[in-house]
């Protein structure tokens, strides 16, 4: 397989739906595939994302897996817009620990034009003073908002597909995947490059997985984040599939809080059964069909890959440095050794020697 990618082939979906079922027993095949195809791309190089959750909660979407939701009961800090002081200070901890990207995340259904107009005046800024690259995840935008976020210098958009299309609807119901797809499309036709990814293990089928990373393929996304979903307790699907786990649901158990009815679909494995292999096995199966794309391995990878987490940088080239939105990471100290006891180096921004390592 991984001689026909380099050969310029794309996998089928058959292809890629064979890598998710390997057995265990090839995992070193599989790795041993997608590194080819990661080195002749990207060398030894990793790049670090520094995120900074911006404007926490508050959020009147329904996505039954996250924890800043209208109807979710997690016990996080509710704050809107960080000042400007705040905001700078994420940048310099970004370049301190030798992100190239500093990630600028809101929970919202959208930006507000004051949200829109404090970016136009920070991000300039920021990349005057530490030359990161800065990624807005904002919510859906239209194409007056990407234009507006060109022009002010953002690099990049995210925002996450998720799932699939055909399984969209189990996971959020206050918008769409269409919804997902147009905000991306109307950032690349502004000019903004594309972050979109997914998160593996809210009761999705292999083939869900499957689509979202072809998907993906076809929208020439730029950068794709590889979320293992955490479940925190006060969402609604970690609350339905732990009834599930422990025989209070039914075989489609449902979550409904609030105006939104969420249901966890398990047609596989629970989240809770997500093993280091299977985890291995998605971000190779993603390397293979997106061979030229930076691949990040995002949220849940300390819970789920554990002890496996440095081979996952046979596939993937890139990290989440630090903490996540409403998550812990492990310490950027670990990260450093573990990327350097791989033998890979860390791009970092034109700032980052400028300043000791915290």
């Amino acid at each position: 397989m991984a001689a026909d990618v380099l050969a310029g082939r794309f996998l089928t979906s058959d292809e890629a739906l064979e890598i998710l079922q390997a057995d265990d027993v090839e995992i070193l095949n599989l790795l041993a595939a997608a590194y080819l195809v990661r080195h002749h791309y990207f060398g030894r190089q990793v790049q670090l994302y520094f995120l900074m959750n911006a404007k926490s909660g508050l959020c009147p979407e329904d996505c039954g897996y996250c924890s800043q939701s209208k109807v979710s009961e997690a016990d996080i800090p509710q704050y809107n817009l960080l000042t400007r002081e705040k905001l700078m200070a994420g940048a310099k901890a970004a370049a301190q620990r030798q992100a190239k990207t500093y990630c600028l995340v809101i929970s919202a259904r959208g930006p507000s034009e004051k949200e829109i107009r404090a970016l136009e005046q920070i991000v300039p800024e920021i990349k005057q003073r530490y030359q990161l690259d800065i990624c807005a995840s904002l919510g859906l935008l239209t194409p007056e908002h990407a234009r507006r976020l060109k022009a002010c210098g953002v690099n990049r958009i995210n925002h996450n597909l998720n799932t699939s299309a055909q399984y969209y609807a189990e996971i959020c119901t206050t918008h769409g995947y269409q919804d997902r797809l147009d905000t991306l499309l109307a950032s690349r036709d502004a000019g903004l490059e594309l972050c979109s990814g997914g998160i593996i293990g809210m009761g999705e089928s292999s083939q869900d997985i499957v689509d979202m990373a072809l998907a993906l393929r076809d929208l020439g996304v730029d950068s794709i984040p590889v979320n293992f979903y955490n479940p925190i307790e006060g969402t609604p699907l970690a609350g339905s599939q732990k009834a599930e786990s422990m025989g209070a649901a039914s075989s489609k158990g449902t979550a409904s809080t609030g105006s939104a009815a969420i249901e966890a679909r398990p047609m596989g494995k629970e989240t809770s059964a997500l093993t280091p292999n299977d985890c291995l096995k998605v971000l190779a199966m993603v390397r293979l069909t997106n061979p030229d794309r930076e691949i990040r391995i995002a949220g849940g990878r300390e819970l789920h890959l554990r002890s496996l987490q440095s081979l996952g940088l046979y596939a993937a080239n890139s990290l989440f440095v630090g903490d996540y939105l409403t998550t812990k990471g492990q310490l950027p100290e670990a990260d450093y050794a573990m990327i350097r006891d791989m033998g890979f180096e860390i791009v970092g921004s034109g700032a980052e020697e400028s300043w000791s390592l915290p």
